[in-house]
């Protein structure tokens, strides 16, 4: 019972780090760019600026999570991004300066790696050393969650006819009250470890890395166009001005779902055939609304881009963290530099764009070939993993024989 306690007030933590590093500090900014070009003078172009410079940082603090081996650090940086994600989120209504923004938005892109890399790090390992089960999948329905939680917020403000800073300073106030069960519950690295218990690496090939990387940097590509533009996209398009918060919290609704969901998938087909079908979902959601701007086909698409989008971070985490259950983080924060390269590329051409042809239809169309990119490298990883069992099954019948 106790146990069981303890896993609920874990999960409760990672969950609740989302929230807060994910949520506000990332997620909360797609929701507020159409109220920032309206009210504070930012433009399509500067709102891709503003995005990269979040990546940059979330690239940031990757290359950080990545670079740190000793675990009771991590910890204590997470602690540190939970605060951050508080001050950032506070100081955005203190200027309307460009630069200033952009320090700020990759401060705040530097915290979101601490519930993606760092909160995940921490959690899988505790996960692994108490015999429960490796997935991530409870964990990272924090991810829509917050995106739930921070289209209420916004949706409530707005109806309390709230302008773009007192939206900023409610989504502080929000995240400092999240901020509490995260700081108190986030299992230390040290708490309840077996002395002298190394866990196994199990790392995979060069090739087999190269790959990985490559389908995760098309993920990266598909996620981040259509998570900080889908409000304006819907904004933008005749007859559906005033839902581009309902399409962000039906992503949000669908996404909580949704790790939990393709765990099971993965569970019976394997990782990469299920990461496969969520790329190939993932692009009809994000090519849906180029097709057709019905209100009914941008619902499809809210939920197929958030029914998926965090399957493929969940799925590919977790991969990497079974490679090297030793320290989970490390992989896993190498794994996200392809996702965080992609993240950093793509705002700013897609920006433009807009721009330059009035709409995001050219930026969606590139957009959903990368992710469909990543589906051939998927291909590649599919057919190593089966010749990887053929050895193993041939090596296992040498030995019969010789035996």
């Amino acid at each position: 019972m106790l146990m069981e306690l303890t896993k609920f007030r874990v999960y409760l933590a990672g969950i609740c780090s989302l929230i807060v590093t994910v949520g506000v500090a990332r997620f909360s900014y797609s929701l507020l760019l159409p109220v920032m070009q309206d009210s504070a003078g930012l433009t399509e172009s500067g709102g891709g600026w503003l995005a990269t410079a979040n990546f940059m940082g979330y690239m940031s603090g990757v290359l950080l999570a990545a670079s740190l081996h000793n675990l009771h650090y991590k910890y204590h940086l997470q602690r540190v991004y939970l605060l951050l994600s508080v001050v950032t989120s506070v100081a955005m209504v203190m200027t309307t300066d460009i630069v200033a923004w952009a320090v700020l938005r990759f401060i705040a892109g530097i915290c979101a790696s601490g519930g993606f890399i760092i909160a995940s790090g921490l959690i899988l390992k505790w996960l692994v050393r108490h015999n429960h089960r490796a997935e991530l999948g409870i964990h990272f329905a924090g991810a829509g969650l917050s995106i739930i939680i921070t289209s209420l917020l916004f949706e409530l403000m707005l109806g309390l006819s709230a302008d773009w800073q007192q939206q900023w300073l409610a989504l502080a106030v929000l995240a400092l009250v999240v901020s509490v069960p995260a700081w108190l519950w986030m299992p230390h690295p040290s708490a309840g470890e077996q002395q002298g218990e190394v866990a196994q690496d199990n790392p995979p090939t060069n090739t087999f890395k190269l790959l990985m990387m490559s389908a995760y940097f098309c993920a990266g590509y598909g996620y981040v166009v259509s998570s900080t533009f889908i409000v304006d996209i819907v904004e933008r398009t005749e007859g559906l001005q005033g839902q581009g918060g309902l399409t962000f919290l039906l992503i949000g609704l669908a996404a909580t779902p949704a790790a939990l969901i393709w765990d099971r998938i993965a569970r019976k087909t394997g990782f990469l055939k299920a990461l496969l079908a969520a790329y190939c979902l993932q692009a009809v959601g994000i090519i849906l609304p180029v097709l057709n701007d019905s209100l009914a086909v941008v619902i499809i698409s809210a939920l197929l881009f958030g029914g998926t989008f965090i399957a493929c971070v969940s799925l590919v985490l977790t991969m990497a963290g079974k490679f090297y259950p030793s320290n989970p983080a490390k992989f896993m924060g190498t794994m996200t530099l392809a996702y965080g390269a992609a993240q950093i590329i793509a705002p700013v051409p897609t920006g433009y764009l807009a721009e330059f042809f009035g709409n995001y239809d050219i930026g969606l169309y590139v957009s959903a070939s990368v992710v469909m990119m990543g589906t051939l490298f998927l291909l590649g990883l599919l057919r190593l993993e089966s010749r990887a069992v053929v050895s193993k099954r041939i090596g296992k019948e040498n030995q019969v024989v010789i035996g």
